[in-house]
C-alpha cells in the first residue's frame, strides 16, 4: 500500500489526490476481501460434485459471468438451462446461482407470495421493505434467538465451515436466519431453515446468502412451507405427492399404505430441508441449481423419481421400520453414479399440469370437507357415529390383542407337538432296526443249527430284547 512521505504532504492537501487515494485503497481491500472469501469457498466446497463439468461448460459459465450483461440484459433461457444441465462448477456455483436469480428476476415479475408480503407487512410499505438493510435487520431482537441458537450445532455438524461453536460458520448462519426471522414475522423461524440457509452460506457470503434465502422464501414461495399451520407442506404437497404415488406408481403406493408409511412421515423432511438434513451436499447443491432455474416443483419430482429408483428395495422392507430406516439411512447413501441418473430422470419428468390438476382437484375437497354444517341435529349425529366407532374400534383392538395370544399359544403347542412327533419318528426308525437285525440273527442261528425256527420263541426273544431297552413303542407310526 502506497504510504505519502514528508515531501509529498503538500500534495495530499489536494482534495483530488486524496479522493484518489481513498479509491485506491478501496480498492486493495476489496481485492484482498475477494481473495480471501474465494479462498474460502475452495475450502467449502470440498463435497463430491455430481454431474461434473467439461471443459467448454466451465468455459461458458466463465464467460457469462465474466460480463456484465447479464445483469441488466435478458439472456437466452434455453442456454442457461442447457448450461444448468450440463453441469454447474462448484468453485462458481454461488455466482451462477446468483446470476439464475437475477435472470429470473429481469424475465418475469415477482411471486404473488413476495406481492403479498410486501402488501401485508405490518406498518411498512413496499418502499420501506426494499430499503430494509441487511445490517439493520440482524442487529435486532427477536423471539427466535434461542431456537436458532439450538440449531446451529445441529446443522451440517461435521462440515468444517460450521463444527466450531464460536466459528465463523455458525456466527454467519446465526445472522442470516436471525435476519430473516425479524424480516418475515409470520414465519419467524422453523426446524428446517437452518439447513437451506446453510447450504447457501457453503456457496456464497453471509450478505449474499440472506438474498438468496429471500429469493427462495419469497419469489419461489417457499416460505409457505415454514407457515404455523404448514398447511401447504403436510396437505397439499403431500396430497399431490400421493395422487402422484396412487397414479403412476401404484405398487409402491399399495407397498407403504399396507405398512402404515404416510409421505409426511419420509417426504416431510427433504421438503421442509430441501434434502439437505439426509442427502449428500453434492446431490443437495445439485437440487438447488434445478429449484434456481425450474420452481419448487423439482422436489416432488426429485421424490417420485427417488422412490421408484428403489422401487425393488423398497418393495422387499416388509415391516414398518424396515422401511423407515431404508428411507432415511439406505435410501441417501447413493453412488455418484445413481445420483447422475437421478437427476437425468427429473430433467425428463413432465408433471407440472398433473400437479396442477392434483391441486385444484385438492382445494375442492379442502372446502366441502371444511364447509360449516348448517343443521345441529346432523353435528349430533356425527357425534354420536363417531363415538360409537371408536369404541368398536377399542372393541376390536381387544379382540385383535387376544386373537394374537392365541395365535402364539397355537403356535408353541404346535412347535411341542411338531418336536414330539420327530422324536417318535426317530425311536420309530431306531426300533426297525433293532428288529431288522434282530430277524436276522434268528435266521442265521436257524440256518446254523439246521432246525426249524420257533415262531413264538423267536417272538418271544424281540418282545425280551424291547423290554430290556426299556421302550415299549409301537413298530410303526
Amino acid at each position: 500500500m502506497f504510504f505519502p512521505s514528508g515531501k509529498e504532504l503538500n500534495l495530499i492537501n489536494d482534495e483530488h489526490f486524496l479522493k484518489f487515494f481513498q479509491w485506491l485503497t478501496d480498492i486493495i481491500i476489496i481485492v484482498i476481501s475477494e481473495k480471501e472469501y474465494y479462498e474460502g469457498v475452495g475450502k467449502r466446497v470440498n463435497y463430491q460434485e455430481v454431474t461434473p463439468c467439461l471443459k467448454g461448460v466451465k468455459k461458458l459459465w466463465r464467460q457469462l459471468l465474466d460480463t456484465d450483461l447479464w445483469k441488466t440484459i435478458k439472456l437466452d433461457r434455453k442456454i442457461l438451462i442447457r448450461s444448468v444441465r450440463d453441469g454447474v462448477p462448484k468453485e462458481m456455483r454461488g455466482d451462477i446461482w446468483k446470476l439464475l436469480i437475477l435472470q429470473n428476476k429481469l424475465h418475469q415479475n415477482g411471486n404473488v407470495e413476495h406481492q403479498e408480503f410486501n402488501n401485508n407487512i405490518s406498518n411498512k410499505t413496499t418502499s420501506d421493505y426494499d430499503a430494509l438493510h441487511y445490517d439493520l435487520l440482524k442487529n435486532q431482537l427477536t423471539s427466535h434467538q434461542h431456537a436458532i441458537l439450538i440449531d446451529l450445532g445441529r446443522t451440517f455438524p461435521s462440515h468444517p465451515f460450521f463444527s466450531s461453536a464460536a466459528g465463523p460458520g455458525q456466527a454467519s448462519l446465526f445472522n442470516v436466519l436471525k435476519a430473516y426471522s425479524v424480516l418475515d414475522a409470520e414465519v419467524g423461524y422453523c426446524q428446517g431453515l437452518s439447513f437451506v440457509a446453510g447450504v447457501i452460506l457453503i456457496h456464497v457470503n453471509e450478505r449474499d446468502a440472506f438474498d438468496v434465502l429471500k429469493y427462495i422464501m419469497f419469489e419461489l414461495g417457499f416460505r409457505r412451507h415454514y407457515r404455523p399451520d404448514m398447511v401447504p407442506l403436510q396437505q397439499v404437497s403431500m396430497y399431490q405427492l400421493t395422487r402422484m404415488l396412487h397414479d403412476s406408481y401404484k405398487d409402491l403406493f399399495d407397498h407403504f399404505d399396507a405398512n402404515q408409511i404416510a409421505p409426511t412421515l419420509y417426504a416431510a423432511p427433504w421438503f421442509l430441508t430441501i434434502f439437505a438434513s439426509q442427502f449428500p451436499l453434492g446431490f443437495v447443491a445439485r437440487v438447488f441449481d434445478l429449484i434456481l432455474m425450474h420452481g419448487t416443483e423439482v422436489i416432488i419430482k426429485v421424490a417420485l423419481v427417488l422412490l421408484d429408483n428403489h422401487r425393488e428395495l423398497i418393495k422387499q422392507c416388509s415391516s414398518f421400520e424396515s422401511l423407515v430406516e431404508f428411507l432415511k439411512i439406505t435410501l441417501p447413501d447413493m453412488a455418484i453414479i445413481q445420483m447422475e441418473k437421478i437427476f437425468n430422470q427429473v430433467y425428463s419428468m413432465d408433471i407440472t399440469r398433473c400437479l396442477e390438476a392434483y391441486e385444484m382437484e385438492y382445494h375442492i375437497l379442502h372446502e366441502e370437507i371444511s364447509r360449516p354444517i348448517k343443521n345441529s341435529s346432523q353435528i349430533d349425529d356425527c357425534d354420536k357415529i363417531l363415538t360409537s366407532l371408536r369404541r368398536q374400534k377399542m372393541e376390536l383392538l381387544e379382540q385383535l390383542q387376544i386373537a394374537r395370544r392365541q395365535i402364539l399359544s397355537l403356535e408353541e403347542e404346535n412347535c411341542f407337538l411338531s418336536n414330539n412327533q420327530m422324536k417318535l419318528k426317530s425311536q420309530n426308525q431306531i426300533l426297525e432296526l433293532e428288529r431288522t437285525a434282530l430277524l436276522k440273527m434268528i435266521d442265521q442261528m436257524n440256518n446254523k443249527n439246521e432246525v426249524n425256527p420257533n415262531p413264538e420263541k423267536s417272538e418271544e426273544l424281540i418282545t425280551n430284547m424291547h423290554s430290556s431297552s426299556g421302550e415299549n413303542v409301537p413298530l410303526g407310526i
